[in-house]
């Protein structure tokens, strides 16, 4: 199963028998003040910085999400989205909860884009979905619906079967609906990752699709984030997900040594091509 996102001249496949796909997480400010500040302050320098350096790391895609309480995410977004157009020839997630904002900065990209994100809500199914096929976009399904994340491995698959069910029902192709399986922290619920790998597991065997995570969530709230990330990371990419939105500074060269591992990079040229360059 193969989903493909274009930049203006780029192409990125996110490809069930290939390597692991990297969606640079940075461009977003929850958790992130500096950000925040410089998208009040209109200060695109900032925002551009952040992206060349996801992409310095080997960032394939730039997750841009502009979210600001008290902004108006309608009139920025599509500013943001096209000044990053102008300046970087790389394919674009766009990552709102706003349809209205989505719709405006869908408008500026080039290529064919990642939305990020639905869900298992019939409104927001409703809501998305139409954009997506007008634009002829691909999209991320979150295993989430009305009643929350469900801890049974079941129920995500039967959320992830009900996406993209309706999205075909609406003209989108299968391969351009990408599974987010979730993942919420061990440090709450010592079986989060085990529900979460399981659920890539069902997904892979039973829908064949790609399946993304945001997986620096399974560590949050405790010390040494960073080995938890990593530990997670290798267990899920075993278990079939093939796409990460990440932090690709601090992760990027544990997911080439996994591909390396799991035969994914023959003769391990980029991996070796990756370290010689960070040591060079």
């Amino acid at each position: 199963m193969e989903t493909v996102l274009r930049g203006r001249s780029s192409e990125v496949r996110i490809d069930s028998q290939g390597p692991v796909v990297m969606i640079g997480e940075k461009i977003n400010p929850t958790g992130q003040k500096k950000l925040t500040e410089a998208l009040k302050e209109d200060n695109y320098g900032y925002v551009k910085e952040l992206a060349e350096r996801q992409l310095e790391h080997g960032a394939h895609v730039l997750d841009i999400n502009v979210g600001v309480p008290g902004l108006d995410e309608v009139a920025l977004l599509p500013r943001i989205v096209k000044r990053i157009v102008s300046d970087f020839d790389v394919p674009l997630c766009l990552d709102s909860g706003n349809p209205e904002a989505l719709a405006a900065g869908l408008k500026e990209v080039s290529g064919k884009p990642l939305v990020n994100s639905v869900n298992g809500e019939h409104d927001r199914l409703e809501a998305v979905l139409p954009l997506v096929k007008d634009r002829q976009a691909a999209v991320i399904g979150l295993t989430m619906d009305e009643q929350g994340i469900p801890t049974d491995p079941e129920r995500r698959l039967a959320i992830a079967e009900k996406i993209l069910n309706r999205a075909v029902q609406l003209g989108i192709p299968k391969q351009d609906v990408v599974i987010d399986t979730l993942v919420l922290t061990v440090g709450a619920d010592q079986n989060a990752a085990k529900v979460t790998l399981r659920t890539i597991e069902l997904v892979r065997e039973r829908l064949g699709v790609n399946i993304n995570l945001g997986a620096s969530n399974v560590s949050f709230g405790l010390p040494d984030r960073q080995t938890i990330n990593q530990a997670f990371m290798a267990l899920a990419i075993g278990a079939g997900a093939n796409c990460m939105i990440t932090d690709p500074v601090k992760l990027a060269r544990s997911i080439l040594a996994c591909d390396l591992i799991l035969g994914r990079d023959p003769y391990g040229k980029r991996y070796i091509v990756s370290t010689r360059k960070r040591l060079a």
